[in-house]
């Protein structure tokens, strides 16, 4: 399984020509993919019009919505934020490190254009979604 965060979403509604959003596009209804609900939230936010926040809703509300919580990620996250921080890795969002420790325990592949998960793939076992399994 697949999920798609929120940097990868942004411009893939945006039309930016990213190789990640051009993964997404191929990738979309050939193979089971997952956002998460606070990506979902993120990324409805962002929309101005109507028009094209019931667009994006019904197109993300048709893939798996995974819930990143909870306590064993909570406590895991945190685990994992420490064992970044004592190898001189701080990371910038907090949201980041549930989106990959939720990857991480569940084995999904995150499809991400946003850095600050790449210390995850590096140190702690994220699979890249632009990495073939």
């Amino acid at each position: 399984m697949i999920l798609v965060d929120s940097s990868v979403w942004i411009d893939f509604f945006r039309g930016v020509d990213t190789a990640e959003a051009n993964r997404l596009d191929t990738k979309l209804g050939l193979e089971p993919l997952a956002t998460a609900d606070v990506v979902l939230t993120e990324v409805l936010q962002g929309f101005a019009r109507e028009r094209d926040f019931n667009r994006a809703l019904r197109l993300l509300t048709s893939l798996r919505i995974v819930e990143v919580g909870g306590e064993r990620i909570a406590i895991q996250a945190a685990r994992n934020f420490r064992d970044l921080r004592l190898r001189g890795v701080t990371v910038r969002k907090t949201i980041d490190t549930l989106i990959a420790t939720r990857c991480i325990e569940d084995d999904y592949a995150l499809l991400y254009s946003d850095r600050d998960f790449d210390p995850f793939v590096e140190h702690l076992g994220l699979c890249s979604a632009m990495t073939e399994r």
